[in-house]
């Protein structure tokens, strides 16, 4: 347990120094000396958790943002959970860049949609388990990809062009139709108990 601790620990110190030096330059010239020198580690200490830099940054996105996101049932608290996400994104705006430009519009769009996955696939069931209905697991699978990537796409949208998505609207609209397509999805191909 208290190497676990220890190695958590070690990853957000690394990560704080990350975030410390994203403002000062870009991503790709920020080197793991200047990491490690930052947070007071050794090069194979960064090494031992992570690959590059790169994977410090996603891991450092995940910590942050999407971990939490997880403990939302879209269907229950979606605004709550759209909110928390936009939020995120406010406070972050550079660091998302940052992402953007090192990772691609692909790389950070497979990010999110990784983690957009965890996320749709126990929404699903929940709702599933709500309506009493039983649907076919490709059928699930077909809803989770396809949620996951319209989300994705959609945040990744709303982020790179500030001010020009209205908020309240962006979220109202996402809310709608999570709320009302899914448990319908679900009702098409689901069958009773």
């Amino acid at each position: 347990m208290e190497h676990r601790i220890t190695t958590l620990n070690t990853k957000r110190a690394l990560a704080a120094s990350l975030k410390k030096l994203m403002p000062k330059k870009a991503l790709s010239k920020i080197t793991v000396s200047e990491i490690v020198a930052d947070c007071g580690v050794n090069r194979k200490t960064f090494y031992y958790h992570f690959e590059d830099v790169s994977s410090l940054l996603i891991w450092m996105l995940e910590q942050e943002a999407l971990e939490v996101v997880k403990e939302f049932d879209l269907l229950v608290d979606c605004e709550d959970a759209i909110l928390f996400v936009m939020d995120y994104v406010d406070a972050n705006q550079h660091i998302l860049n940052c992402a953007f430009d090192s990772l691609g519009r692909e790389g950070l769009k497979k990010f999110l949609y990784a983690d957009f996955i965890g996320i749709l696939g126990a929404t699903i069931e929940n709702a599933e388990r709500e309506l009493g209905l039983s649907a076919p697991e490709d059928y699930k699978q077909f809803l989770c990809d396809f949620y996951a990537e319209a989300l994705a796409g959609i945040l990744i949208e709303w982020f790179r062009a500030p001010g020009k998505a209205d908020r309240e609207k962006t979220l109202r609209y996402l809310t709608t139709i999570l709320r009302t397509t899914l448990p319908q999805a679900l009702y098409v191909e689901g069958k009773k108990k």
